[in-house]
C-alpha cells in the first residue's frame, strides 16, 4: 500500500527579501541549502511529486530570495528554499546583504526545525557546504547532507563516497549531522528524506 506523501501538497506562500517579509515566528520550518547547481530545486520538486515547484533553472542562483512553500492542510508546517550561492554574477552589495539576512535568520528564527545543505555527491563539502552547516551546528539544531546527483556515479562509488563524507563531518560535527545519497532524476532517497523532514516537522 503505497504511503501517503504529505508534501505532495506544498505551495508557494512567499518571497522573502528582507526580515520583515517572513511570515509570522511560530509554527515548524526545515531550510534548504545549496550551492548553485547542486540540484536543490530538483531535489524538492521530487521530494514533493511535483515538476516545478522550485523552479530548475539553466542560469544557477536564481533564487535571490527565502522562498517559502507551505504544506496544506498542515498549518504553520514550510519548507524554506534559501538563496542558491556560488552565483559569480551577484553584486558584492546584494552578497552582503544576503550575509547579514541569513545570519539574522539562522540566529533568530524560532521556528526553524532543522536544515537540509544539498550538495553534488561528486563535489561535497565545499566552504559554503560547510558553512551552513556550521549556522546549524551553533543553532544546536539538526542538520541532514542530501548528496544529489547519486545516479552519476555506480553503486560503489555512492557508498564509498558516502562514506567519506560521514567521515569528514563526525570531526567537526560529531553525530548532529546526517547525510543521505539521492537522486531526483531517479528517485533515489526519496523516502528516506521524507523520512527525515516529517521527523522534524512533527508531520
Amino acid at each position: 500500500m503505497a504511503v501517503p506523501n504529505p508534501f505532495n501538497r506544498a505551495e508557494y506562500l512567499l518571497a522573502a527579501h528582507t526580515h520583515r517579509q517572513l511570515p509570522p515566528d511560530g509554527g515548524r520550518e526545515v531550510a534548504f541549502a545549496g550551492r548553485s547547481n547542486a540540484g536543490k530545486s530538483s531535489a524538492l520538486n521530487a521530494l514533493c511529486q511535483r515538476n516545478a515547484l522550485a523552479r530548475v533553472s539553466k542560469t544557477p542562483g536564481r533564487t535571490q530570495q527565502l522562498v517559502y512553500f507551505g504544506l496544506p492542510p498542515l498549518e504553520g508546517k514550510y519548507l524554506v528554499d534559501l538563496p542558491g550561492y556560488g552565483y559569480a554574477k551577484v553584486p558584492k552589495e546584494l552578497q552582503a546583504h544576503w550575509q547579514a539576512f541569513l545570519d539574522g535568520y539562522f540566529g533568530s528564527r524560532e521556528a526553524l526545525a532543522g536544515l537540509v545543505v544539498v550538495m553534488d555527491i561528486r563535489h561535497p563539502l565545499k566552504e559554503y557546504d560547510l558553512q551552513m552547516l556550521g549556522y546549524a551546528m551553533r543553532r544546536g539544531m539538526p542538520a541532514h547532507a542530501l548528496l544529489t546527483k547519486a545516479d552519476k556515479l555506480g553503486r560503489g562509488q555512492q557508498t564509498q563516497a558516502l562514506q567519506a563524507v560521514r567521515k569528514e563531518l563526525a570531526g567537526p560535527f560529531g553525530d548532529s549531522v546526517t547525510v543521505q545519497t539521492f537522486s531526483g532524476e531517479s528517485k533515489l532517497g526519496v523516502d528516506e528524506l521524507r523520512a527525515v523532514l516529517s521527523r522534524w516537522l512533527q508531520l
